[in-house]
């Protein structure tokens, strides 16, 4: 079944926040939603408004075979996939020497494996039908790392990383790849986040932390952020990166102003650090 004239969009972590918001968008301008979550009763009212154009999947994108197969369940519905959105996540916080194992490595699995996952799910289908346009939704996490989110910033590191490099090996195919870097929102993000067990080593810290973020948080509508993703698919040629929000755009400004003088400052350093010799092992 295929819906004509309409984009068939792919979005994990579809039944609140951000997703649920890039959802309602696209229904909004008459196409064609497969929402992906782990609890999908929250889509039943978007289901009922729009039984033709909204494909409900309960997957759990951290199981691997399970993604495959609701990528084949929707492109066997709507015949392709336009725009595929890697939004589900987690905010784990804590400091590093805080986390278990299985504490770091839960952040990883959703964050980046999950994400990993369907892009690569959802790739042979792109490279077939020559086209397509991958999102992958990261944070201002990935900017830097700060106190508290180590762990969540690595996470969101790792997916840019890979992002990059896939958006080089899909663009010979016709398939674009972009990195949404969204500021803060007013989701569930922070409500369903996790917590380590504190070091009271770090109290001081926390307090000096909870102080900054009362006085300093600035979180919008999750609409916002929907508009500007709508602007982004409709775009001939989308940027790799987009900045979503004035605090983490001038975040990043001042992080890249930072580290620029710093390399500057060590320039002679890195420099004396290379220099050109003959294979020793020749």
């Amino acid at each position: 079944m295929n819906v004509a004239g309409a984009r068939v969009w792919f979005v994990t972590g579809a039944s609140r926040g951000l997703g649920r918001a890039f959802a309602e968008a696209a229904l909004g301008v008459g196409d064609v939603v497969v929402g992906v979550a782990r609890d999908v009763s929250r889509l039943d009212d978007l289901v009922a408004k729009h039984p033709d154009r909204l494909m409900a999947l309960a997957v759990d994108v951290t199981d691997r075979e399970r993604v495959f197969d609701a990528v084949d369940q929707a492109v066997g519905r709507f015949g392709r996939l336009d725009v595929v959105v890697n939004n589900a996540g987690v905010l784990h916080a804590g400091m590093v020497e805080e986390f278990s194992e299985a504490e770091a490595r839960a952040q990883m699995e959703l964050n980046f494996f999950g994400a990993l996952w369907v892009s690569q799910a959802v790739m042979p289908q792109l490279r077939a039908q020559r086209g397509g346009h991958l999102l992958q939704i990261s944070s201002i996490g990935a900017l830097g790392g700060f106190p508290s989110t180590g762990l969540y910033s690595a996470s969101k590191f790792a997916l840019e990383g890979m992002s990059e490099a896939l958006a080089a090996e899909a663009a010979p195919f016709g398939v674009k790849v972009t990195i949404v870097q969204p500021g803060g929102y007013w989701t569930d993000l922070y409500a369903s986040s996790k917590a380590t067990e504190p070091n009271p080593v770090y109290r001081e810290l926390r307090a000096e932390l909870e102080k900054q973020w009362a006085e300093g948080s600035v979180d919008s509508e999750p609409r916002l952020a929907a508009e500007a993703v709508m602007k982004l698919v409709d775009a001939d040629e989308p940027p790799l990166r987009l900045l979503l929000g004035s605090m983490v755009f001038d975040v990043a400004f001042s992080l890249s102003q930072q580290r620029m003088e710093t390399w500057a400052a060590w320039e002679e350093t890195s420099r004396a650090a290379e220099k050109a010799v003959p294979d020793p092992n020749a």
